[in-house]
């Protein structure tokens, strides 16, 4: 699925070219991932794109009115387009007369008589319109950016926390943009195993997990995200990311750090790698047993 730093470099790519474009037309194929797409035929024609941004995984392309005609300084966006790509989701502009791939399910044609389109094999994508009255609520429900979080904040989260450090990294209500790829590269860097509470741990160990974080999400970025299956960016390009993994997907390979062999456990419902040595697992507490009283010496 793609995660943070395969959205971030979506989203770089598509302000290349499109803030300024106005929608012109919708063109729907299968529709079961768009929370309503009446409404998406009905009000994107005839809007122009101020922006695109990112929230947690999620491509928000900020809208203006359809009349709006004052200059991109002066608009203000009344619509947000909000996408997410699931686990197999590909947007991007092309040509209309570059061939359709299969499995795409949106055309968007644009004013400077290029398209938008949305791919998407499985389907697990999403699509929705969220006027701007209602962002402040759409991002409530989501925790801080992963890549942005404070230092600070980010303790507050695993102090407070009981659930293991992978399923709080996971949370989106708690973290917004991390995932399954980049939790455990960054539990790898910090020397942190999966299975410890979030509580448990020390404020040396959390600074650290922080700084890791932000380090994996960073370098993943520069390299335009992992692409493991199907990710491909705004130009159709693979990232290169995968190829710096430490943890992920190294079932049974070597440790870069230590040689030990990489294991594979599941918490939180999902796959997790890390390095049994770098990583050492949390202990477990003994079990108290009432004593027996002592017999008499008679």
């Amino acid at each position: 699925m793609p995660e943070l730093p395969e959205v971030e470099t979506v989203v770089r790519g598509l302000r290349a070219s499109l803030p300024g474009r106005r929608i012109l037309s919708v063109r729907l194929g299968k529709s079961d991932f768009i929370d309503d797409p009446v409404a998406l035929g009905e009000h994107l024609p005839g809007r122009r794109v101020l922006a695109v941004e990112r929230i947690g995984k999620f491509i928000c392309v900020q809208l203006t009115p359809p009349d709006a005609e004052t200059s991109p300084s002066e608009s203000v966006a009344d619509l947000h387009w909000l996408v997410h790509l699931g686990m197999t989701g590909r947007f991007a502009v092309r040509a209309p007369s570059e061939p359709v791939v299969p499995h795409t399910h949106g055309f968007f044609e644009l004013d400077d008589g290029s398209e938008l389109r949305y791919t998407d094999i499985r389907r697990f994508g999403r699509m929705l319109l969220v006027p701007s009255t209602g962002l402040s609520e759409f991002q409530s429900r989501l925790g801080d950016d992963a890549l942005f979080v404070s230092a600070r904040k980010f303790a507050e989260q695993a102090r407070r926390r009981r659930a293991r450090i992978k399923a709080l990294l996971l949370d989106q209500k708690a973290l917004r943009g991390m995932g399954n790829i980049y939790a455990d590269e960054s539990l790898w860097r910090a020397r942190i195993h999966p299975m410890r509470l979030a509580s448990s741990l020390r404020p040396e160990e959390i600074a650290r997990l922080h700084q890791a974080m932000r380090q994996v999400l960073r370098a993943a970025i520069k390299l335009g995200g992992s692409s493991i299956s199907d990710f491909l960016d705004a130009e159709g390009k693979p990232g290169s990311y995968q190829m710096r993994h430490r943890v992920y997907g190294r079932e049974g390979k070597k440790c870069h750090r230590c040689g030990s062999t990489i294991r594979r456990i599941i918490v939180a419902g999902r796959s997790s790698h890390f390095c049994p040595r770098c990583q050492p697992a949390p202990r477990k507490r003994r079990r108290r047993t009432a004593s027996r009283p002592r017999r008499s010496g008679k």
